[in-house]
């Protein structure tokens, strides 16, 4: 079957198929891009017979007598949905017809475009030219159902000798500029229409491919394409609710709020996420369209199901009760703006898993609003949706499938955030997060999230941090200020001037903007003292303990005071969210690793003991090598099914310890080792690494446990990126299609 047909399409066929529903446009509901001038050229080019570009087709496949999906939808389902060339059909037909589009501010307008029939100029209507006599001002009226071209021509003539004088040969000419503008609607297009067989991925490439340039489709587009031919009802309601969320509402009901102006495919993605328990778009994309996966055809009774879902998804997806209760548990984390929130795909998924407690396991809104303030807290702290956000998502929804109650559901939230938390997250990975100049770093934002649920004040400050971060106050100047305790100008003069440096995280506080301009650029000795001095005893150790600061901090060497300040932030991280958990159903209970068992039974396909991390025990020498081996077992537990790595122990179980690698203590070892994966396997993948130091006959073992991997892991040797899985108790390479197959495989 061919690929497409080509076909002429006259305006005036066009503007009627849409009326009738065969064609779906729906973008007169929507935001209108183009600017008018646009709009003009293109009716010029039509009026002189310019080529004015070809648009793009695709059939929907629907029956002659589908109706759209919906209660209220009682127009035919379209035959062609419209892929490329929306906004030139859009502005034809708010011309031609006369109606209003939406500007992307959510305003409703009529496109006038007016035309001087002497001069044969177009040009955008506004004042000067309405007044002028020698213009139409609006060609809309040319083509409505009452318009008589016979009187309108003469009183045209009539208005335009009333200001100059009209030649017999130009009253002729205006009627025939006049008869020729009218007559644009045979005007034909040229019109590809691509066979319903064809698949979203080739739509896309060629859109692409045509196009040239511009937004290339998603799936999210091809989804909302569905929803517009089948329940376009359900399109408008997104859409609707998402338009509503920008604009502060006027004592009405609204979905407004401080966190996040979700975009219509964002909520795609929570109605999505709910209805059809999918991340990925791709995988919806064939549901919604009912197709059969092994004859490949599209079932309307499955799709019609699947729809349904849908319907009964978005009604608690959009209702605004839930939406706002869920905003609260934000609020109950600490956090209390778009300004603290680093990914809104992390607010979107929150708000997937609130709604499936809420509808699918019936727990009451208090409790779910508990259990999702905790669950947002941690998944927005570590960047869980981050990297390969979908993927991770998807897993996330796997492992709450088919639990047997509420409180099985609640359970496993928590045991997703107790693995996660660790100690060994604290005291190492979190340090390490912080040791950034990320103006949007997630371990900043939930470090002023940690203060606020700590009811701190602000740096030396009376004022509550939460009292001055009210995001419905609009001032001047920010009542809150992050301030350089080592500033910018002092730190220059010593010869810091490196900003990556200057701007890290755990050199700035807290502070009212009035004090953070007293400050400017003393030094800390200076300025500090006589603050710090002001204070009682009790309210100054309140103070360093909110604000993580060791005593004499003035007093250190600036880089030593940032590695003393990260670990003190994440303690106080650590302890919001203890405060957080308090009075909530306790964490389900991770049972400690027992390095023990794991050494009575040797090496096996989850677990592979190394006496060292780094040091060559023949050489006594720091040898690439054995780290390569570590990382070549955790590349390969992440490729499979997860594992143990045990260091400090040999190959036939005896234990070594850790003196051997020669670290100054076991924070500066497990930082080493997440360096190394984050340089050599990928950033990506540490969430998935959880190191873990425990006594063993005498001595210390450092386990680390690997979790299945999100994607293939490839570690980086050299110049080599060398694929290794995990198989029996050996680690593998693979190389060549090996790997490809193994990914298809392990990662679809």
């Amino acid at each position: 079957m061919a690929l497409f047909t080509t076909s002429n399409y006259p305006l005036m066929a066009l503007i009627e198929d849409i009326d009738l529903g065969k064609i779906g446009l729906p973008e007169l509901q929507r935001p209108f891009v183009w600017p008018n001038v646009n709009v003009r050229d293109l009716f010029d080019s039509l009026y002189r017979g310019y080529p004015a570009g070809f648009l793009l087709f695709w059939e929907t496949g629907v029956g002659a007598d589908l109706k759209g999906i919906g209660a209220k939808n009682a127009k035919a389902a379209p035959k062609l949905a419209i892929v490329d060339g929306q906004q030139r059909l859009t502005s034809l037909y708010a011309v031609v017809k006369g109606v209003e589009v939406l500007r992307a501010n959510f305003k409703k307008e009529r496109i006038q475009i007016a035309f001087n029939p002497l001069s044969g100029r177009f040009d955008v209507a506004d004042a000067a030219i309405r007044k002028d006599k020698a213009f139409i001002p609006d060609i809309s009226i040319l083509w409505q159902p009452d318009f008589k071209p016979s009187a309108y021509r003469k009183e045209f003539l009539k208005q335009l000798r009333v200001v100059r004088e009209i030649s017999d040969d130009e009253a002729e000419q205006i009627e025939e500029a006049i008869d020729h503008l009218r007559n644009l609607l045979h005007y034909s297009f040229v019109a590809l229409t691509l066979s319903s067989t064809v698949d979203e991925e080739t739509i896309a490439e060629v859109f692409v491919r045509i196009n040239g340039k511009g937004k290339a489709l998603n799936q999210a587009d091809f989804i909302m394409t569905l929803m517009s031919v089948f329940w376009d009802e359900g399109r408008a309601e997104l859409e609707a609710f998402a338009l509503a969320a920008t604009r502060p509402s006027d004592g009405q009901a609204s979905p407004f709020n401080h966190f996040i102006k979700p975009s219509p495919d964002q909520l795609l993605r929570a109605t999505v996420g709910l209805s059809l328990k999918r991340a990925r778009l791709e995988n919806v994309y064939g549901a919604l369209r009912g197709r059969d996966a092994k004859t490949g055809l599209d079932d309307p009774e499955r799709r019609d199901a699947q729809f349904a879902l849908m319907r009964d998804g978005q009604k608690a997806a959009l209702n605004l009760a839930n939406w706002h209760h869920f905003m609260d548990a934000l609020k109950l984390a600490g956090y209390r703006s778009e300004k603290m929130i680093s990914s809104e795909t992390t607010i979107i998924f929150s708000y997937v898993l609130y709604l499936i407690g809420l509808r699918d396991y019936g727990v009451d809104r208090v409790t779910m609003r508990q259990t999702i303030a905790e669950f947002f807290f941690m998944a927005t702290l570590t960047g869980r949706y981050t990297n390969s956000p979908e993927t991770r998502f998807e897993s996330d929804l796997s492992l709450i499938r088919e639990l047997p109650n509420g409180a099985a559901f609640l359970a496993r939230l928590r045991e997703l955030c107790a693995t996660t938390l660790t100690g060994d997250y604290w005291t190492i990975t979190l340090p390490s997060q912080l040791a950034t100049s990320a103006s949007r770093s997630p371990s900043l934002f939930a470090y002023q999230a940690a203060l606020i649920k700590l009811d701190a004040n602000a740096l030396y400050s009376p004022l509550k941090i939460s009292a001055m971060v009210d995001p419905a106050v609009k001032g001047a100047k920010a009542a809150l200020e992050q301030h350089h305790l080592f500033p910018r100008g002092y730190l220059e003069e010593t010869g810091i001037d490196d900003l990556k440096q200057i701007n890290q995280i755990a050199n700035f506080a807290a502070v009212e903007w009035p004090a953070n301009i007293k400050i400017g650029k003393r030094p800390p000795a200076d300025y500090v003292p006589p603050l710090d001095h002001a204070m009682s005893a009790d309210e100054r150790e309140r103070l360093y303990r909110w604000h993580a600061l060791p005593h004499l901090w003035w007093e250190l060497p600036y880089q030593e005071f940032l590695v003393q300040r990260r670990v003190r932030m994440a303690e106080v991280i650590r302890q919001a969210w203890e405060l957080l958990t308090v009075g909530s159903a306790p964490a389900a209970p991770v049972a400690p690793i027992a390095i023990a068992d794991l050494i009575a039974g040797g090496e096996t396909g989850a677990v592979e003991f190394k006496s060292t991390l780094r040091m060559n025990l023949h050489t006594r020498q720091v040898d690439d090598k054995i780290q390569v081996s570590a990382l070549k077992t955790i590349a390969g537990f992440l490729n499979a099914k997860g594992g143990t790595l045990l260091i400090g122990v040999a190959d036939d179980g005896d234990v070594l310890g850790l003196d051997a690698d020669g670290f100054q203590n076991e924070d500066k070892l497990g930082l080493h080792l997440l360096n190394l994966v984050k340089d050599r396997i990928g950033e990506v993948f540490l969430p998935y690494i959880h190191p873990h130091f425990q006594d063993e006959n005498g001595a210390r073992v450092l386990a680390v446990r690997c979790e299945k991997g999100p994607k293939a892991a490839f570690l980086k040797d050299g110049n080599l990126q060398r694929f290794f899985v995990r198989g029996g108790n050996a680690t593998t390479e693979l190389s060549g299609t090996s790997i490809t197959d193994y990914v298809k495989q392990r990662f679809p």
